[in-house]
């Protein structure tokens, strides 16, 4: 029998779950699930308090020779699955697929974790099998390809408002980084046109980054530009202001000063080790 879901609020997943559900032949709507979980802070039941040393070791639940840590997008739901205080860690989504995918690498089918979400005490309760998130930790850790053609000129693009509003979302995630964003069609002097994000004023250290962020919102969006071109220009250029021009704007926050250092567990290229 299903625990009572905790708390009463819907949440982001379970809307985004709830879009994939009514349609399962819908690759955006179940793009957009993966999406949405990525970004999703989870909490991770653990069999016991973290160690310190940054090790973790998650609470699996077997079913049936399936295996899956069992995380939750509340803390109230993951105390109305336990029915008593219990030891979990709090991380993004991203970071977990990735602890999930080391820990994976090289198992044999029958060892390797799956995710348990929101099991028994929400809408979005879903067994995800190992594969699937194999497959998003692989999404979301794909080097984009440089691009080698020189742009010739620009264009008003076509309106793309799911991906208009995914990258603006996944670029404010990221906070500020002074740089200012526009979606264009461009020319390239191979030929080709392409809808491409054109990012003006964009440190070099965070370039990376930024391209990363861009090629993941296109996946995520669930539209049919998962191949967006990122292209980056110097602020006040005259490639800066002839786009400007024609350009869709994207807002992007401002630059915000330094913070503290993240907790561990909290960056995903380096996520606590599992045990």
């Amino acid at each position: 029998m299903s625990k009572d879901p905790t708390p009463k609020t819907e949440t982001p997943l379970d809307r985004a779950h709830a879009a994939m559900l009514r349609d399962m032949d819908d690759d955006a709507a179940r793009l957009g699930f993966y999406g949405r979980l990525a970004d999703s802070e989870l909490f991770l039941l653990l069999e016991q308090e973290p160690d310190g040393r940054g090790s973790i070791t998650p609470e699996v639940l077997d079913l049936e020779g399936d295996r899956f840590a069992l995380v939750f997008d509340s803390e109230e739901r993951l105390s109305a699955f336990a029915e008593t205080i219990a030891p979990y860690a709090a991380l993004p989504g991203r970071a977990i697929a990735a602890m999930l995918a080391g820990r994976n690498a090289g198992q044999a089918p029958d060892r390797q974790i799956g995710l348990g979400l929101n099991l028994g005490v929400a809408p979005s309760s879903i067994l995800i099998p190992a594969e699937a998130m194999d497959w998003m930790h692989a999404a979301l850790t794909a080097t984009p390809e440089a691009g080698h053609a020189r742009p010739t000129g620009f264009f008003a693009p076509e309106p793309a408002p799911a991906l208009t509003r995914a990258l603006g979302e996944r670029l404010a995630a990221l906070g500020g980084s002074g740089a200012r964003a526009w979606l264009v069609e461009a020319d390239f002097d191979d030929g080709s046109r392409a809808l491409t994000l054109v990012l003006s004023g964009a440190p070099e250290a965070e370039q990376e980054r930024l391209a990363r962020a861009v090629r993941e919102a296109a996946l995520f969006s669930g539209s049919d530009l998962a191949a967006l071109t990122t292209l980056f220009v110097r602020a006040g250029s005259n490639a800066a202001r002839d786009i400007a021009r024609v350009g869709m704007e994207i807002d992007l926050p401002a630059r915000k000063p330094k913070s503290v250092p993240a907790p561990p567990g909290s960056d995903p290229n380096a996520p606590p080790k599992l045990r």
